[in-house]
C-alpha cells in the first residue's frame, strides 16, 4: 500500500519503472485523442468539477488510461471525496503511475501521470481516507472505464 511518504519519495528521488513505454509524436496524440483527452493528458488542463464522466459513477471494474490503455485504479479502490473529480486510495499496482511535484497556479500539489504514456491524469492530496490518507483526484477524460466481467452462471 502506498502512503504519502512514497509519493514523496518518488517524486523526489525516482519514480518506479514503468511496466512498458508508449511514444507517440504530438501529431499522432492529436489524431488519436478526442479534444478533451488531448488538453487533459497531454496539456496539462482540467475539467470542470461535478460535470465529468465518472465523477458521480460507482460501476465494478477497472480503470485504464485513455492514452495508452493502461491499468490505472480498480473501481473497489473509489470513494465520494465530494471533490468533483473520481476520487481514488490507491493505484492499481505502484508502478502504474509516477508523481512530480507541481507548483502551478500558485499552489503546492503533486501531479500523478500515466507512467507508460506520461499523460496527465491529475493530482494526488495526503487527505484521503484511511488506511492510506491517499487522495487520488483524477480527471475524467484521462481515463477509459473497463466493466468488470460478468460472473458465469
Amino acid at each position: 500500500m502506498l502512503r504519502w511518504i512514497d509519493v514523496i519519495k518518488y517524486a523526489k528521488y525516482s519514480n518506479p519503472e514503468p511496466p512498458q513505454r508508449v511514444h507517440k509524436t504530438e501529431e499522432e496524440w492529436h489524431r488519436y485523442l478526442t479534444p478533451a483527452q488531448y488538453r487533459i493528458l497531454r496539456l496539462k488542463d482540467t475539467e470542470s468539477p461535478y460535470r465529468n464522466a465518472f465523477c458521480r459513477s460507482y460501476a465494478p471494474g477497472q480503470y485504464a488510461c485513455a492514452g495508452c490503455g493502461s491499468l490505472l485504479f480498480h473501481s473497489a479502490q473509489k470513494y465520494h471525496a465530494i471533490s468533483g473529480w473520481p476520487s481514488f486510495t490507491q493505484p492499481i499496482t505502484k508502478s502504474a503511475l509516477k508523481y512530480f511535484f507541481d507548483d502551478s497556479h500558485h499552489m503546492q500539489r503533486m501531479e500523478v501521470q500515466c507512467n507508460v504514456c506520461d499523460g496527465h491524469l491529475g493530482h494526488v492530496f495526503p487527505d484521503g481516507p484511511e488506511p492510506s490518507g491517499l487522495r487520488y483526484c483524477i480527471n475524467s477524460a484521462s481515463l477509459l472505464h473497463l466493466e468488470a466481467p460478468s460472473e458465469a452462471h
